[in-house]
């Protein structure tokens, strides 16, 4: 019994592992007004975003959307990218992981006013 123990919780720590290294992380940095970043491509996958604010002139954040939504209407915002914290001048926050499909969606940052940008994962 303590083999099948050691063997099940050997293959859980395996399956864990791998799906930890699975994700992919994203940095953009904003400037005042816009992501010195314009458009990003990525496969399909999982995604943390780190988002830095490099004297903005203002605190900053990151709304990602699918191609077609509106995005000035927040029930089309994927959640799972804004950043767990507003991001202070000179400092770099994160999203949760976010899984992306293949696809077209637009980025951008309302407290900053940023345009909106593209990403596209293919």
């Amino acid at each position: 019994m303590k083999k099948v123990i050691t063997l099940f919780t050997f293959i859980l720590a395996i399956t864990f592992n791998a799906q930890a290294q699975e994700v992919k992380t994203v940095s953009l940095e904003q400037t005042k007004g816009e992501f010195t970043q314009k458009e990003v491509k990525l496969s399909e996958g999982s995604y943390v975003f780190n988002i830095t604010n490099n004297n903005a002139g203002t605190d900053v954040g990151f709304v990602l959307v699918p191609e077609g939504k509106d995005a000035a209407d927040a029930k089309n915002h994927i959640k799972e990218a804004y950043v767990t914290k507003v991001v202070a001048e000179g400092k770099t926050e994160s999203s949760k992981t976010v899984t992306l499909q293949k696809g077209t969606y637009t980025y951008f940052c309302p407290l900053n006013k940023t345009p909106q940008y593209t990403l596209i994962v293919e």
